[in-house]
């Protein structure tokens, strides 16, 4: 069974499409933002329904949001934490950060913890090198992370959860 969109986000992804006339497929990157935020994550199921309506394969579809880290292909936590480990957030202590969040989270690499309140991913540059290490909690950027601050900002998200 296909996946659809509730009529609300129905009348959205068809507003999305009426920007793109010509070029429905040039709909296909704002549509998967529409369906990731419906159901959670970007399964085979999403994949097809935004193919459908983007007139593209789902190969296409697949391939689009594969390139870009922004998109779940698993449930995520209400946290999603994505900690740069490119260059130099790795030469200024990242690793060690990583392994403290999965230590704290008790997570083995990458994943959600089983209470959905935490999931963790590495990425690659998040565009904060001056700054580094950096991680990103959802869209909110932290920049010169330490281990006290990791676990301080832990904290600081389970009160407010």
């Amino acid at each position: 069974m296909t996946k659809t969109f509730p009529p609300q986000r129905q009348t959205q992804a068809e507003a999305l499409l009426k920007h793109y006339p010509h070029h429905p497929e040039a709909a296909m990157l704002p549509m998967l933002n529409l369906a990731e935020s419906e159901f959670g994550l970007i399964d085979d199921e999403a994949e097809l329904l935004v193919a459908e309506l983007c007139r593209v394969s789902q190969v296409r579809v697949h391939n689009a949001w594969a390139f870009y880290h922004m998109y779940a292909r698993q449930p995520r936590g209400k946290y999603h934490i994505r900690v740069c480990h490119n260059i130099s957030c790795s030469l200024l202590g990242a690793e060690h950060l990583i392994d403290i969040l999965q230590e704290k989270l008790g997570l083995e690499g990458e994943g959600t913890t089983e209470d959905k309140l935490f999931s963790i991913e590495r990425v690659e540059c998040l565009g904060s090198c001056g700054t580094a290490p950096a991680l990103l909690v959802n869209e909110d950027l932290y920049e010169n992370m330490t281990e006290e601050k990791i676990k301080n900002l832990l904290e600081e998200l389970r009160l407010k959860a």
